[in-house]
């Protein structure tokens, strides 16, 4: 008995996984609001009722892919703000782990960048309820660096705010840079050999020349567009940091 539940348990979570991921595929080019729960499952290949055996509707599935989303991002965050000392350390730890994460989960980024001020309000509301308690943290953060005396709770708060925009900010900028050099991600690894290997035979090796070439152009415009952003988050950050430094100055 305890064997089939493990394996009906596992298939639940297999179908669920499922939907969330056809969903996100979907979501790449159009917003919640606009997706129907058919497209979803039809996408799945399961039937409509089944979704209601996971989620509620799609907002709630939207609410699911928030957490998903927000969740890594917040905890990646979190411990580079307990684990760097300098400022200059933790902006370059933060800008990194943020380019990395946009990187790994572009999918998710661009779901959060579209539906932060979306029509689907519970979505609405769910990722600001995660920035909220990512701002929370980062203020506990800041508390026993800054001076009680001139720093009052809630501008403690402004700050750790202007902390996270600025993220969310900066995983936007990443994946906008990725998304001008497309043909970037392939250009390199197993992936990259596999295509060349595939326009070869299909158009000869002078074109398959011209494929890897241009893989390798896109692949060193999208690291530069990568620098440039990286660099500008790290000159936006430092001159929060100077600004927390001198809040009370004059």
């Amino acid at each position: 008995m305890s064997h089939r539940c493990g394996v009906r348990q596992a298939q639940k979570e297999k179908t669920r996984r499922a939907l969330l991921d056809a969903a996100l595929r979907l979501l790449e080019d159009q917003s919640l609001s606009s997706l129907g729960l058919r497209e979803v499952t039809r996408a799945v290949g399961v039937a409509p009722a089944a979704f209601y055996r996971h989620f509620r509707d799609l907002s709630d599935l939207g609410v699911a892919l928030v957490e998903e989303s927000l969740g890594s991002l917040h905890h990646m965050i979190g411990a580079i703000l307990a684990g760097q000392d300098g400022d200059a350390e933790r902006i370059d730890a933060t800008v990194a782990a943020v380019a990395e994460h946009v990187r790994r989960y572009p999918a998710h980024i661009r779901f959060i960048a579209r539906e932060r001020h979306g029509g689907v309000r519970a979505v609405r509301e769910a990722i600001a309820a995660e920035l909220d308690r990512f701002a929370d943290e980062v203020a506990t953060d800041f508390c026993p660096r800054l001076s009680a005396e001139d720093w009052p709770p809630e501008d403690v708060r402004m700050l750790a705010e202007l902390y996270v925009d600025h993220m969310v900010m900066t995983a936007t900028a990443f994946l906008e840079a990725q998304a001008e050099h497309p043909g970037a991600a392939g250009a390199s690894g197993a992936s990259g050999a596999s295509g060349a290997a595939d326009v070869e035979g299909a158009v000869g090796p002078a074109g398959a020349a011209d494929a890897a070439g241009a893989a390798d152009a896109a692949g060193a415009a999208g690291a530069e567009d990568e620098r440039r952003v990286a660099a500008t988050a790290r000159k936006q950050l430092l001159l929060i940091s100077l600004g927390r430094h001198h809040w009370r100055d004059g």
